[in-house]
């Protein structure tokens, strides 16, 4: 497996040329890097003009590895190739470093690259990323895989270290200015016949004449460049290295690495709303840092919250007013660590009269509503506090608790609330309090536990009777002052107290299944099945030539291809029945067949768009202006193997569908909309 490496955007504020100036220090050898013996010059280059160095050294390493391994492999140290081509008119040096030893075995790349900040050319930014691909070593493989990895990350954190280390010795010796290239006097009548190598020149990161072959250069060496093209960081497109620490924490540069290599991939391949850089790291952080399995759960989450709407919950849902009235619980000031505090007096809650009057939907749109409202807040707080604050700390109070919270609908509400939570809100619980614990708390604990993940179940902390007040409680956690009245504290807390919901307000059962029913298809979407060899297909009549068929979907699970057809005439209806040839109704959505088998392509039917290949968790917009009137059909055809679940606990319904249909089954989520031609430039020009 390879192994990759992107940094972020860390930024010097100094100037380009004193930071070359720092760099060039570090041969042929530095100090610093104990492991870094010494460098030999193979090949150098430098332009007329002085503008175009380009330096080619062998570096000696000494790599800290068992005396064992080196007797193996028979060596004591590891060369490698380092090529720098600086461009002092363009303010750039680009870097390019590969393995000499054991090049048949291992493949080890390496791309640098010191740029001008775009912003302020007074400061410098630097990037580097790397690739690891160890073939084959004696049986060693894993072994030496972390060798390097720990080796690399340990030099990646003396970097910059280092280019300051030798700015400070430069301000020792008098040196805080290096003064800009400039281009030599040219004579006028040797200006009109250099004015179009100097174009040339300007346009490319390096340019080295053939004449310098002759000066001993080799020919692989002299090489188009495969440096990549300068990558200049912007607020918009990169993560900045003081912008992660501010914001999201101290992060090893592997985990720094992943963020940037995830967050990349989303503005690659989405085309919807991106998750903000705190919560693709939550995903991260609850899959260990393990890219494709943090990527899958957070596509699927991405879908979920578009499907439903969550994003706009805050501003566009009022919760009922009998969870205003007797859920008891709301947000209180903040911990010690700065992060908010949610207090919830489960106890003096009435959780079978909440669910008779509401329903488990509706209690579940509230308790989303609450982690909304706790990601805002953990923004706000680290804008207050100064420090990176990504996760809540909750406060439950268990006096009050008995059989009657054990009624069998309000606990199956409960796990589907922890289901939800922990599927879309990962890593945002900082810590739990659980106080005056009751005897019947572990029966409630025996059933909800196996629902809750490891690393959360760690954050837990339980305390019985009144042991909170002792050693190691509350007041290592909250400050003596903001704890709550009803827990002995000082704070008055406006916690909404609970109590019993009159049953005048119950409903009945149809009643709920009709209000839940409403509240979870409020959305625009609906969500399709697409099997091998039976594509879904919705139907689209067009009255009008000239409208436009819009359509907007996103591939929640596999790969697929997309196709808009026309035919003259209607596709026969699909059968009702559900295990028929025309349907399927399966746990993840309905699939339809509107192409009747007999039908042949160019006599029945007309393709009218190139099909479109959709990998997965990719978010698809798009718009067909009609030529003819007719029928239309909109087909998601599968396109190949969707890639395995990462989860180790596969979800009922996916279980239950692979027992039900083939394997072989993509999943979208999708919307169209038919508009006059007229109506549709006034809307989008």
């Amino acid at each position: 497996m390879v192994q990759k490496y992107q940094s972020p955007v860390r930024v010097y504020k100094y100037p380009f040329e004193l930071i070359m100036a720092a760099y060039e220090r570090r041969f042929p050898t530095c100090p610093l890097i104990p492991m870094f013996v010494g460098s030999d010059t193979v090949n150098e280059f430098k332009s007329e003009d002085g503008a175009i160095h380009v330096i080619e050294r062998r570096c000696k390493l000494d790599v800290d590895a068992p005396r064992l391994l080196k007797k193996i492999a028979g060596v004591d140290f590891v060369y490698f190739v380092q090529k720098n081509s600086l461009n002092s008119r363009e303010r750039t040096l680009h870097i390019e470093a590969h393995n000499e030893t054991f090049s048949n075995r291992v493949i080890i790349n390496e791309h640098c690259c010191y740029t001008v900040h775009p912003e302020n050319e007074d400061w410098t930014c630097f990037e580097q990323s790397a690739s690891l691909d160890i073939k084959s070593f004696f049986g060693f493989e894993s072994t030496v895989e972390k060798i390097a990895m720990k080796q690399y990350t340990s030099n990646i954190k003396k970097g910059k270290e280092i280019i300051e280390y030798y700015l400070r010795q430069l301000e020792e010796e008098g040196i805080t200015f290096v003064p800009r290239w400039t281009p030599p006097s040219i004579t006028p009548s040797a200006e009109t016949s250099s004015s179009s190598c100097k174009k040339q020149a300007a346009s490319m990161a390096v340019v080295i004449p053939d004449a310098a072959l002759k000066e001993g250069l080799s020919g692989d060496a002299l090489s188009s460049p495969s440096a990549p093209e300068p990558v200049v960081g912007t607020p918009d497109d990169k993560l900045d290295a003081d912008y992660i620490k501010r914001y999201l924490g101290d992060l090893t540069p592997l985990q720094e690495s992943c963020l940037i290599r995830l967050r990349q991939w989303l503005q690659e391949t989405h085309k919807g709303k991106i998750p903000k850089d705190e919560h693709i790291l939550r995903f991260l952080r609850a899959r260990d840092f393990n890219i494709d399995k943090a990527r899958e759960i957070m596509c699927q989450s991405l879908t979920w919250r578009k499907q439903h709407q969550v994003d706009y919950i805050l501003e566009t849902w009022t919760p009922p007013q009998v969870l205003q009235d007797y859920y008891a619980g709301g947000w209180h000031h903040h911990d010690k660590d700065g992060r908010p505090l949610y207090v919830l007096r489960l106890g003096q809650m009435d959780t079978k009269g909440l669910v008779r009057a509401l329903g488990e939907e509706a209690l579940l749109r509230y308790v989303l509503s609450i982690n909304e409202e706790g990601l805002r807040r953990c923004e706000e707080n680290t804008k207050v506090f100064g420090r990176p604050i990504s996760s809540w700390t909750c406060l439950v109070d268990l006096e009050g608790l008995n059989m009657r919270h054990l009624w069998r609908p309000g606990v199956k509400a409960l796990l589907r609330i922890i289901e939800v939570v922990e599927a879309n809100y990962p890593e945002t619980l900082g810590r739990l309090l659980i106080l005056r614990a009751p005897r019947v708390f572990p029966v409630l604990w025996t059933l909800v536990s196996p629902f809750i993940d490891d690393n959360t179940r760690r954050k837990f902390l339980i305390y019985a009777g009144n042991d909170y007040q002792g050693p190691g409680g509350l007041l290592d956690y909250i400050d003596k002052e903001i704890i709550p009245d009803f827990l002995s504290g000082e704070c008055m807390c406006e916690v909404p107290e609970g109590g019993l919901v009159p049953k005048s307000l119950y409903r009945t059962a149809e009643e709920l299944e009709n209000e839940d029913l409403k509240l979870w298809t409020e959305t625009i979407y609906q969500s399709a099945s697409v099997f091998k060899g039976a594509p879904h297909e919705i139907l689209v009549q067009i009255v009008d030539a000239s409208s436009v068929i819009t359509w907007d979907f996103d591939v929640c699970k596999g790969d697929i291809v997309f196709n808009i057809y026309h035919s003259k005439r209607s596709p026969q209806p699909p059968k009702k029945d559900s295990l028929g040839a025309h349907s399927i109704t399966s746990p993840g959505g309905n699939n339809v067949q509107l192409i009747d088998k007999v039908w042949q392509l160019g006599r029945d039917y007309s393709m009218v768009e190139s099909p479109l290949i959709c990998k997965e968790g990719e978010s698809v917009q798009g718009s067909h202006v009609t030529r003819w009137p007719g029928f239309y059909i909109l087909q998601w055809k599968f396109h190949s193997m969707p890639a395995c679940a990462a989860s180790s606990l596969p979800r009922v319904d996916d279980v239950l569908a692979s027992l039900q249909v083939s394997s072989h089954k993509c999943k979208v989520m999708y919307y169209t909309e038919v508009i006059g031609s007229e109506d549709f430039r006034w809307r989008f020009c």
